[in-house]
């Protein structure tokens, strides 16, 4: 359906709002923004004033029956959970609520690379586009930061498409050339009411009627792997030797097979990424360059120039042997076990702790044990995360009152890497993860 002509209902006052509310404008639609909330800043202003100066109708500080009735389409923003009052009162006049991401694949021709997937979605989606854009137009969107409907007009070959599972619930009909799986791990469960919903959601655009051409999932994935099975749409498996069409790494090398042939494309130790997780991001990427027509000595190059994103096993410096590495966006323990177990044979300082989100710490020990040396213990949740593990074995603890204090003992102890990787949530004495990863690089960088 076109939104041309019709009264499209935009709901939020958010990054995702806004450019929704602007494409359907500017595709012919009549269009009504409602935010709850209260507009208190002078920036919430502005935004106000520019979309009423587009002819875009805005109400705020609640939802009013004036906005919400007739309205052909609703356009929905991804921290709306689908149990809210406005969404039932919206499906309740019989509205269909869609996503963003949905306007835009619906009003563009486009085609979409869909990278979904409990962890990894940023540096997977980051990654792919940082290869396709050597040749190809691309455009790096959706959870990661822009929104689709923001460069939906511009010329591009392909979107690259960070999607939650919030987006992907409300996107009835997209169907992408190529769908990524990162993997699957319990998450988002009061958001979608259930597990199952949550796997349903993001599984959307793997089944019919939305399969998309090119289905790429993580054989290493168990719940993957069986759900692999069902799928209709061209599959690559990632992660290990699976079949004719896969990716994985062998010998040192990561190895491209198609149609049961296969092609060396980079050395391990020639990647900028470390970790098995980080070798998995690599070979989306690469399934997703090969299928878009790319060579491998440009996927290659694009590879070797890459860096991580921000916060995510990030390097940030070297200095006197010593790596330094700032996984700030690890807010719970399963994530930074993935970063843990990333180094092997190496003398690793773990600098762990923030607000304790009360999750079970055995995982976590016991592969603190394995590949951690010495781990500095900051925030509230020291006193538990000491507790557990002594209880596992591991007592080389120490504690420090603040992140500075712990790079500086960090740096004391001369270990080949000091690992920011905290299991915890950064509200005890952050604004966010980023936050807490900023003030990690600003002061290694400013003691070395």
């Amino acid at each position: 359906m076109s939104v041309r002509g019709k009264k499209v209902l935009v709901l939020g006052l958010s990054k995702s709002g806004i450019a929704a509310a602007k494409f359907a404008k500017k595709h012919g639609a009549d269009v009504f923004l409602t935010e709850y909330n209260d507009v208190t800043t002078k920036e919430q202003s502005d935004k106000v004033k520019m979309l009423e100066d587009m002819g875009i109708h805005v109400e705020y500080n609640g939802h009013s029956d004036l906005f919400i009735k007739k309205s052909d389409l609703a356009v929905t923003s991804p921290g709306i959970p689908p149990q809210s009052p406005i969404i039932k009162k919206v499906r309740a006049e019989q509205i269909p609520v869609i996503s963003e991401l949905e306007l835009a694949y619906r009003e563009c021709d486009i085609p979409f690379i869909i990278i979904t997937g409990t962890n990894g979605k940023t540096t997977t989606t980051s990654l792919t586009h940082h290869i396709l854009s050597k040749k190809l137009r691309t455009e790096a969107c959706g959870n990661i930061g822009t929104p689709p409907c923001l460069v939906a007009d511009e010329n591009l070959d392909y979107f690259v498409c960070e999607a939650s599972s919030f987006q992907l619930d409300m996107s009835s009909s997209l169907k992408p050339y190529i769908a990524v799986w990162t993997n699957f791990t319990p998450d988002h469960i009061d958001w979608h009411n259930g597990l199952e919903n949550y796997f349903n959601a993001k599984a959307r655009v793997f089944r019919d009627p939305q399969t998309a051409k090119y289905c790429i999932l993580n054989a290493k994935d168990p719940k993957l792997l069986a759900f692999s099975k069902e799928i209709n749409g061209k599959l690559f498996m990632f992660g290990d030797n699976v079949g004719d069409n896969c990716c994985f790494v062998r010998d040192g090398s990561i190895i491209y097979k198609q149609d049961g042939k296969e092609e060396e494309i980079i050395k391990i130790c020639e990647c900028p990424l470390i970790g098995d997780h980080n070798y998995q991001n690599i070979e989306c990427a690469i399934i997703c360059a090969k299928l878009v027509g790319l060579d491998n000595e440009i996927i290659k190059q694009a590879i070797i120039e890459f860096r991580a994103p921000a916060h995510r096993l990030e390097k940030i410096a070297q200095k006197g042997g010593i790596a330094f590495y700032n996984d700030s966006k690890a807010t719970n323990p399963e994530a930074s076990i993935v970063a843990i177990n990333s180094f092997d044979n190496k003398n690793v300082v773990l600098i762990a702790g923030g607000r304790d989100k009360n999750t079970d710490l055995k995982e976590f020990c016991e592969s603190v044990k394995s590949h951690i040396s010495t781990v500095i213990l900051i925030g509230e949740a020291a006193d538990r995360f000491d507790q557990n593990l002594r209880k596992y074995d591991f007592t080389n603890i120490k504690r420090t009152k603040t992140l500075q204090e712990a790079v500086d003992l960090g740096i004391s102890i001369n270990p080949d890497v000091i690992l920011l990787s905290p299991a915890c949530a950064s509200f005890d004495m952050f604004n966010s993860y980023e936050h807490r990863g900023d003030v990690f690089r600003d002061y290694v960088l400013s003691r070395i």
